[in-house]
């Protein structure tokens, strides 16, 4: 095991009805910037208790932060904060609203450079807005870290950053502000925080038996528990596991002492910013194709894997990998989620060559043993078709 520094200050408010404590946890006397997506906090009803809890602070909205969310749309929302003094920003929404209102908040105490210098080249945060959260989407772990992925439409990028500036103060989570959720968004939160999770733990033997055993309770309980989700949405206790889970998936934890992978997420953002595949479903496309590429390092934690998650414990090493392989791919088929380019008419050699193209300007090693280069990349691709 590594060793590591585990650190998180974010309050989680878990539970029916909390929404109500936002006026407890936003500081008084700040003026606000109330952030959110497309305006399903409208039909949902969450917009009207978030107001309902904040009255007596003052309040501006800005909307429209994209699911992928957008540095030419983030930086609208840095101009209304710096003309209006704005002190606290609240993210209502899911993990996009979240890492957006990361940026906004890192990019406003920034300084006349622009704070795509954050994302591009990894400049240093050193101060940031203070901010919470009302989360009505569970998938990516925002709510409970400091990352965040921004995308940028001119130049066709998507890239990450993070801060011990940007962790939440505090986040609200109420699983019944889910129930309205279309399928597609509850499968993508199902198949993204699965694979946060295989991307710390599908690695190699570490001697970390503990969060070994963390990450697998989170994916059995996904596995368990997806067709119930998607079947009746509004199951309670069902979808508080859910949300819980997704949450515990990227808060850190798991990943403590961990060398980890990320591969996926890498090679899965490029296909966002060339194609505008939802984040979820990139992952669900090149998962299985990584992992056949690198089934020979990965052996003996496919091997776990297999046995721990899904039964398989018959045949050979080689069958039984293999199956393991299979099985993560039969779990997504299940909950209706596609896994090739084709199943959303990608030119796969075209995707190979561009994806390939990017991550050699970048000098990218990725995975777990940075030895996944950029004809690597090139190769899991055209075997993601």
């Amino acid at each position: 095991m590594k060793n590591f520094v585990y650190w998180n200050p974010t309050r989680i408010v878990f539970g029916a009805g909390s929404i109500a404590q936002l006026k407890r946890l936003v500081p008084a006397g700040v003026k606000i910037l109330l952030l959110y997506g497309g305006g399903s906090i409208f039909k949902n009803g969450v917009h009207a208790q978030v107001l309902e809890a904040l009255q007596g602070w003052q309040l501006i909205e800005f909307g429209g932060i994209e699911p992928n969310p957008t540095y030419e749309t983030l930086m609208q929302a840095v101009e209304i904060i710096r003309k209006e003094n704005i002190d606290f920003l609240l993210a209502v929404g899911g993990g996009s609203v979240l890492d957006g209102t990361k940026f906004i908040a890192a990019a406003v105490p920034y300084g006349e450079v622009d704070p795509w210098d954050i994302l591009a080249n990894g400049a240093r945060v050193s101060a940031a807005i203070p901010f919470g959260s009302v989360l009505t989407l569970p998938a990516t772990g925002s709510e409970m870290n400091s990352g965040a992925v921004i995308s940028r439409k001119s130049t066709q990028e998507k890239r990450n950053f993070s801060s011990p500036f940007t962790f939440p103060l505090f986040s609200i989570l109420d699983p019944t502000s889910t129930f309205s959720l279309p399928a597609k968004q509850v499968r993508n939160g199902i198949v993204d925080t699965f694979v946060h999770v295989v991307e710390q733990y599908l690695t190699f033997p570490q001697a970390t038996p503990l969060q070994d055993r963390q990450a697998e309770a989170i994916l059995l309980t996904l596995v368990e528990q997806a067709e119930a989700i998607l079947a009746e949405p509004k199951e309670y206790d069902a979808m508080a596991t859910f949300m819980w889970s997704a949450t515990q998936a990227l808060n850190g934890v798991i990943g403590c002492g961990l060398v980890q992978d990320w591969a996926t997420h890498t090679i899965g953002h490029e296909l966002t910013a060339f194609y505008g595949l939802d984040h979820a479903e990139t992952l669900a496309v090149i998962y299985p194709a990584l992992l056949r590429h690198k089934h020979e390092s990965k052996r003996e934690k496919l091997l776990q894997y297999g046995e721990r998650i899904f039964g398989i414990n018959q045949g050979s090493q080689v069958e039984r990998v293999e199956a393991a392989i299979a099985a993560t791919e039969q779990f997504f088929h299940k909950i209706g989620m596609p896994t090739t380019l084709g199943d959303y008419q990608i030119n796969p050699q075209q995707a190979a060559e561009r994806i390939a193209e990017r991550m050699k300007a970048r000098n990218n090693k990725i995975g777990e043993h940075d030895d996944i280069l950029p004809e690597d990349v090139h190769q899991i691709v055209l075997d993601a078709g």
